[in-house]
């Protein structure tokens, strides 16, 4: 029976007739650890290459993100520097208004006190007018004024005008004495007299016009007092009888 060339060709190939095979030599440990690392690297290459592509398709892409954080950080580093500097312009201007308020405050309180000056001046004014008019009438000294203030920390401020009438050719040459009546929490009432009891006060009270003067003081009272009456008399130097006399009660 003849044999087909196919399954000749197998017996020839895989039998017992097979021809010998070549043997190969197996690689040194240095060659296999060489090809090891070689295939790592590969492995490595392309595993961070797919990773990097993966990014890239997936939408994330990490240069990217990257380069727009570094962005981020140096606009975040700008914006801070302005925002210091900006507060550092605040302060400044805070600064700058409580200044302007404080000066607008205090001119505030000048122009009132200028104002109440002028309104008090405008009235000392006419009434010195009414007094120069109506003294000329009538000769001789005289005390048309006479006032006291209180002062917020309690001191007395005494205010009064000697007045001269007629037609005077020469100076007034004197002195004013004040007499005030105190009542004492212990003792009752005292009387002070100026300037007496307070020689300090002595030049104020000299007296030395020819048509009128202004005599304006503080009245010093003990702790605890209070003023009942105070009574201001003018005398001309060598007389001791006064030309003019004017007493003021406190209520």
């Amino acid at each position: 029976m003849a044999v087909p060339g196919f399954w000749r060709r197998v017996r020839a190939q895989f039998g017992v007739s097979e021809p010998r095979r070549a043997s190969r030599r197996p690689l040194p440990w240095w060659g296999r650890i060489v090809t090891l690392a070689a295939t790592l690297a590969v492995v490595l290459g392309m595993w961070w290459w797919g990773f990097d592509l993966g990014q890239i398709f997936g939408g994330v892409n990490r240069k990217e993100v990257e380069q727009r954080l570094s962005t981020l950080d140096d606009e975040a580093t700008r914006l801070r520097s302005e925002a210091a500097e900006l507060r550092g312009h605040n302060s400044r201007l805070e600064s700058d208004l409580a200044m302007s308020r404080g000066a607008e405050q205090g001119l505030s309180r000048q122009a009132n006190d200028l104002v109440a000056e002028n309104a008090q001046l405008k009235e000392e004014v006419a009434f010195l007018q009414k007094l120069v008019a109506d003294s000329s009438k009538q000769a001789g000294l005289s005390i048309p004024r006479l006032t006291v203030d209180v002062d917020p920390d309690g001191a007395y401020r005494y205010n009064l005008i000697v007045v001269r009438g007629g037609n005077p050719k020469g100076d007034f040459e004197g002195h004013v004495a004040l007499q005030a009546s105190l009542s004492a929490p212990d003792s009752g009432t005292v009387t002070l007299t100026l300037p007496d009891d307070q020689p300090d006060t002595r030049a104020g009270l000299d007296l030395r016009f020819k048509y009128y003067q202004r005599i304006e003081g503080t009245l010093r009272l003990p702790a605890g007092s209070r003023l009942i009456a105070l009574t201001a008399r003018a005398y001309e130097d060598g007389s001791t009888s006064p030309r003019a006399t004017r007493t003021l009660t406190s209520p």
